[in-house]
């Protein structure tokens, strides 16, 4: 292998290496395989096009485009001429999947799951487009110490996402990666040099290799690796520098307990609020007789960093066959169980499984897992709630006023995780919790007050058009600005709550939908809410309702407290409907136009990806993708070949040495068959060899140019005739190009320089052998048809030496073997006479 192939393939381990980081942000890690396989194929065309070769612009153009074409195959084949070549269309594709991919990085919690093609195209498309800066930084233009910036960036953007703790194993692998590819790029430099800086043969007879340079760039890496990881440690000062980790996030699950992940309902509420066409998501069946409570609940967000609510690290089970009794729930309190039928829409994605709370019991195909601290669901390897039609029971928990009044404080661990607040939270918002709640006397009154603050006499407006916002300050700019939906409202009653001393967190999923004809009830997009659960000792997690205009207030927060004159009505559901369809939208997925209408369920993530069809698999797409290059290669393999040979041949001839090989001033080139030599090797050879090497140096490089003479004249229409002397095949290729007779003495001048060669006893070259050979063919591309010019470009006729070359090599490779293996049967035959014992 080469010193710059070598280089290529460190550039792209070492861009391979630094994208392992992004490994933790998006679940499952499958497209790692994906990107290497494009990665290998960007590198192998930067190779190509540099062995042939192009110059530094074209090749990175080269790998530029195809780079796109791989993108568009992969993303865009359908709206792409012949799937492989982007349009209009296809571009316009790419970027509304790029939109897309930015909403859904602000929707989903990490680990982002993978079926979104936004974020799945941000990653690949980012990933090839450092593939290609290292690529043309370190290999196209041999500098590889800036190509550390890319991989840099690439290694940033994924520390300062990750909520991992192991942050150092990727820094290690990234830094790795730009070592391996600087002492690539060092020992490639050095092998230049020749044997002033080659070490000792590795073993006796071997070939010497630039060993101890490249021994002591190991030791100085691995020395500053550690220094790197270790003393970040051993300064508490620093906090861990570079590898100190951002949080804990979450995961998910892998079928054998793990952790689960949610969606960020920032976002995703507001953008489910505002669509224009309020698509029916479920459809449900209960035999409970009002149905005014029958929230529907996805999951639970109870980790709130001051800026935003998200679900905490929780590990998950398999599915009880009947739940356990909620946590507190007390044996005096009320309750009856109902059922609930639930058939979700084939549209509709859902990785968390909606139900009731508190479930007692649930029956659901497919695969799925049991977080028991929220009592919820979430779906398993890929699992989701597309088209599927479940039984939930539940239990309707109906605690009086009283029993939340007279709730004891609660558990010690109940409190400590429920009520932490950090210390960036404005201190307006404890401040404005007590004056609300001036005058109660339990944490029961204190809710009360908290809900008839937002919902009835605090003066606030329900408004979706409000921006969600994020920060510290968000809930204080909510507070002074009196707007917002749901997500405002349930997440500033939590935060009061929570610095009262309540134990709180926020509830993600669906108020009740509109009852239909047929006894059923239909909850769409709109219905999407959010609201706070408390929690009280002997009742457990209770709802409340602050946002006003919406849900449904509960019984229990209706007392007979003068003062409070919270209305005990329920919003009329706005959702399907009769107007509304249940039929299956026209498209079964979230399009990208549907994207920029805010049509998509946002915050309940939606899988892109039409039903029942998950798209191809990466290593098929890879298959097609090989197979596209290899059917657009194909046919200009010739071409390629000859650009290749005639830029070798030309180019070491103006390298010749000129003058007589006796000189020894002025005849450093190359040997026929031993690739580069350096002069300072050749110095020191005695006068007699080095004036044998040079006159083979000279011969090699004329013969080269004959060559590349007789092979123009061929592509042009001229076949040569191997039996004539160099002087006549001149004269036959002058009379049929009908070449001028500055071109004709250009001809003759090559092969006497190849009789002089092959006959004088000190043989010399003459300078421009290689100019002569370009004028030759400058004449005849002037002198031959349109198709014939185009043919020796396309498909040179002496191509077919390559073929010749082939089975020459091919060849010499049998016999090769056949000797070897003689060789060894010799061995192994016993010797005659010898008895077998």
């Amino acid at each position: 292998m080469s010193g710059r192939a070598r280089l290529a393939l460190c550039a792209w381990a070492a861009t391979l290496m630094a994208s392992c980081a992004l490994l933790p942000l998006v679940s499952p890690a499958t497209w790692i395989l994906q990107a290497a396989v494009l990665l290998a194929v960007q590198t192998g065309v930067g190779a190509a096009t540099r062995r042939v070769p192009l110059a530094r612009p074209l090749t990175v153009a080269a790998q530029a485009l195809v780079t796109l074409m791989l993108l568009t195959l992969v993303f865009a084949r359908q709206q792409a001429l012949a799937g492989i070549v982007p349009g209009p269309e296809a571009f316009r594709h790419l970027s509304d999947l790029l939109q897309q991919g930015g909403d859904d990085i602000a929707r989903y919690a990490i680990p982002a799951p993978l079926e979104s093609d936004g974020i799945r195209l941000m990653l690949l498309g980012g990933v090839m487009l450092i593939g290609l800066a290292v690529d043309t930084l370190a290999v196209t233009f041999r500098s590889a110490a800036p190509a550390g910036l890319p991989l840099l960036a690439l290694y940033s953007v994924a520390a300062g996402l990750s909520h991992g703790g192991a942050d150092w194993l990727w820094f290690l692998v990234a830094a790795g990666g730009y070592l391996m590819l600087l002492l690539a790029e060092g020992r490639e430099r050095l092998s230049q040099w020749g044997r002033v800086f080659a070490g000792a043969a590795r073993a006796p007879g071997g070939e010497p290799g630039a060993v101890a340079p490249v021994r002591t760039g190991r030791r100085i890496g691995v020395v500053a690796l550690g220094v790197a990881l270790v003393v970040p440690l051993a300064l508490p000062a620093m906090n861990g520098g570079l590898l100190d980790a951002a949080g804990t996030g979450v995961g998910n699950g892998d079928g054998g307990g793990g952790t689960i992940s949610a969606v960020n309902p920032l976002v995703s509420l507001r953008d489910s609020l505002n669509v224009d066409e309020d698509r029916q998501v479920m459809s449900l069946k209960s035999n409970s007789n009002d149905i005014s409570n029958l929230y529907i609940r996805i999951v639970s967000l109870d980790d709130f960093d001051g800026s935003t609510w998200r679900p905490s690290k929780r590990h998950v089970t398999g599915v009880p066959d009947k739940f356990p009794t909620p946590s507190g729930l007390g044996a005096d309190v009320k309750r009856a169980e109902i059922e609930t039928r639930i058939s979700a829409a084939d549209w509709y994605a859902q990785d968390w499984l909606p139900m009731p709370y508190p479930p007692s019991g649930v029956d659901v195909p497919g695969k799925w897992r049991y977080e028991p601290v929220g009592m919820t669901l979430v779906g398993d390897h890929g699992e989701t709630t597309r088209g599927k039609t479940y039984l939930v029971k539940s239990l309707d928990v109906q605690p009086t006023a009283e029993q939340l009044a007279d709730a004891p404080a609660p558990p010690a661990a109940i409190k400590r995780d429920y009520t932490k607040l950090p210390d960036s939270v404005p201190s307006v918002v404890a401040k404005t919790a007590r004056q609300v709640t001036e005058g109660a006397n339990t944490h029961y009154e204190q809710a009360v007050k908290l809900q008839d603050y937002f919902a009835v006499n605090g003066g606030f407006q329900y408004s979706t058009q409000v921006q969600v916002g994020s920060g510290p300050q968000a809930i204080a700019r909510f507070l002074k600005d009196k707007e917002g939906f749901c997500v405002h409202f349930s997440f500033a009653m939590a935060a009061m709550a929570r610095s009262l001393g309540i134990p709180a967190r926020v509830a993600v999923g669906f108020a009740p939908g509109t009852p239909q004809t047929d006894g059923s009830v239909s909850v769409g997009l709109k219905d999407a809410h959010a609201w706070p659960e408390l929690y009280f000792e002997g009742v457990g997690w209770t709802r409340f309702e602050p946002t006003p205009n919406r849900g449904v207030a509960p019984s229990y927060t209706q007392t007979d407290t003068p003062g409070s004159s919270l209305p005990d009505v329920s919003r009329p559901s706005q959702s399907a409907g009769s107007a509304a369809s249940s039929a299956p939208s026209a498209s079964t997925s979230c399009s990208a136009e549907d994207k920029k209408l805010e049509a998509c369920a946002g915050a309940l993530p939606v899988d892109t990806a039409k039903p029942h069809d998950a798209g191809l698999p990466w290593y098929k797409i890879a298959g097609w993708a090989l197979l596209g290059l290899l059917v657009i290669a194909l046919p200009l393999l010739p071409m390629l070949w000859r650009a290749r040979r005639r830029s070798v041949r030309l180019t070491s001839a103006q390298h010749a040495p000129s003058g007589p090989a006796s000189a020894r001033q002025g005849r450093r080139g190359r040997r026929p068959d031993a690739g580069s030599t350096d002069d300072l090797a050749v110095t020191a050879l005695p006068v007699e060899a080095e004036a044998g090497y040079a006159a083979e140096v000279i011969a090699h490089h004329v013969l080269a140019v004959w060559r590349e003479l007789t092979d123009t004249a061929w592509d042009y229409g001229i076949v040569p005739d191997d039996a004539l002397t160099p002087r006549k095949a001149a004269a036959r290729i002058v009379r049929l190009g009908q070449l001028d007779a500055a071109t004709a003495d250009s001809v003759h001048r090559v092969a006497s320089a190849v009789e002089q060669v092959l006959f004088a006893p000190e043989p010399h070259a003459e300078p421009g052998l290689a100019d002569d050979v370009r004028r030759m063919r400058v004449a005849l591309r002037s002198k031959v048809s349109r198709p014939t010019r185009v043919r020796a470009v396309v498909a040179p006729r002496s191509a077919v030496r390559a073929v010749w070359e082939a089975m020459d090599r091919w060849t010499a490779a049998r016999a090769r073997w056949a000797e070897r293996w003689s060789a060894l049967a010799q061995l192994v035959r016993r010797p005659s006479g010898q008895q077998s014992g």
